[in-house]
């Protein structure tokens, strides 16, 4: 006998108050995409759920079929992600950008298409500002390519490519050529900077959003320090300064930019490792907060995220070195709150994640660390 409405109310308005709660929680917990660098089904793009409050990971879908998936990239508007696919990262053949539709609030991604990337071991993916554009660095290569968004979100074939060319640096086992190892978009979305571990340089390109195109700036390059193996790089919110993290060389370089001609000129550097040190660690990756007062690198070998605070001038204060809590952190994350930082540890197998003192830039990890195989790239889609 079917119950009267009036007694089925407070149960109609229960589920309705938990949808309401449980909506509402989703919208508050932003996704974090992860790549688990590795062949076959153990390489894939795993989601979770970042609570905001408490800094917590929760698992949400796994995307799999992703071979070697290095490194991943986002489109401004948060509807599609990118990753490297790779059937032998580093081969001769060259690789391939996967494009993925997000669907859901669990992270599940549909595959649009792949293109090329036109080298080898690419290592780095960003959009530009209008989501028009996506960049690649081709480290064994030693290459860069720009290839156009469609307005579905899938890529078309490169559109420009650039080999970089030179001698060898100072380090003759890595440095015996190019090897280009990122590849960023400036604030105005103007320009874009490919840091070249072998070259000891950072090479600049004029960036045509419209057309999905980059062509080299005169002069193309700016020095790094030799020896110095810069790898990843990141501008200042405040648009004055790129920072470029040193993989050889285990130290940070403030660059000057001109934003008018898009010139770079190169400034200090500071260790990231502690005085005394005599392992052997390399560098990874340097993230910043969005309020732009402090800067974090990892030290691969020391394991460790390096803190510095960035003072009026751009210039960098080291102020504490902490562990990562894990082997080989090699990529970094902030919330666009400046909350909480996130580290994978590659060869570590987990990620973990940082509390950040809004005052001090303390890091403080929170919980234990989620257990993932070979993480290698961090996306946060607020």
């Amino acid at each position: 006998m079917m119950k009267p409405f009036r007694s089925l109310l407070p149960c109609v308005l229960s589920s309705l108050s938990l949808m309401a709660t449980t909506s509402l929680m989703n919208a508050a917990d932003p996704l974090v995409f992860v790549s688990s660098f590795a062949p076959g089904d153990k390489g894939g793009i795993q989601a979770y759920h970042l609570d905001l409050p408490s800094g917590k990971l929760t698992p949400a879908e796994r995307t799999g079929g992703v071979e070697n998936p290095f490194f991943l990239a986002l489109s401004p508007d948060h509807r599609f992600l990118y990753a490297i696919h790779a059937k032998a990262f580093g081969g001769k053949e060259n690789e391939e950008a996967a494009a993925y539709a997000l669907e859901g609030s669990e992270g599940k991604l549909r595959l649009l298409n792949r293109q090329s990337t036109k080298g080898s071991a690419s290592c780095h993916l960003e959009t530009d500002a209008t989501g028009r554009t996506l960049l690649v660095a081709n480290y064994s290569s030693g290459s860069v390519a720009s290839l156009p968004v469609l307005p579905d979100g899938s890529l078309a074939p490169a559109s420009s490519f650039d080999q970089h060319m030179g001698g060898s640096g100072v380090e003759p086992k890595r440095q015996d050529g190019p090897y280009a190892h990122s590849f960023i978009v400036s604030p105005d979305n103007r320009f874009a900077y490919s840091a070249d571990l072998g070259l000891d340089q950072i090479l600049c390109y004029r960036l045509d959003a419209a057309e999905g195109r980059v062509s080299l700036l005169s002069p193309p390059s700016v020095a790094a320090p030799p020896g110095a193996g810069p790898r990843h790089l990141a501008f200042h919110p405040g648009g004055k300064w790129l920072y470029a993290i040193n993989e050889l060389a285990n130290s940070v370089t403030r660059f000057d930019w001109d934003a008018g001609s898009g010139a770079l000129t190169a400034g200090e550097s500071i260790s990231t490792l502690p005085d005394g040190f005599t392992g052997k660690s390399y560098c990874a990756d340097l993230k910043i907060t969005p309020d732009g007062k402090f800067l974090y690198g990892t030290n691969r070998g020391h394991d460790s995220v390096a803190c510095y605070r960035v003072v009026s001038d751009g210039h960098l204060e080291r102020f504490a070195i902490v562990p990562s809590l894990g082997t080989g952190p090699q990529n970094l994350a902030i919330t666009p709150d400046g909350r909480w930082l996130l580290c994978a540890n590659m060869p570590g197998n987990n990620v973990v994640v940082f509390s950040i003192d809004a005052g001090s830039g303390d890091l403080r990890a929170t919980g234990d660390p989620v257990p993932q195989t070979s993480p290698a790239c961090i996306r946060l889609v607020p």
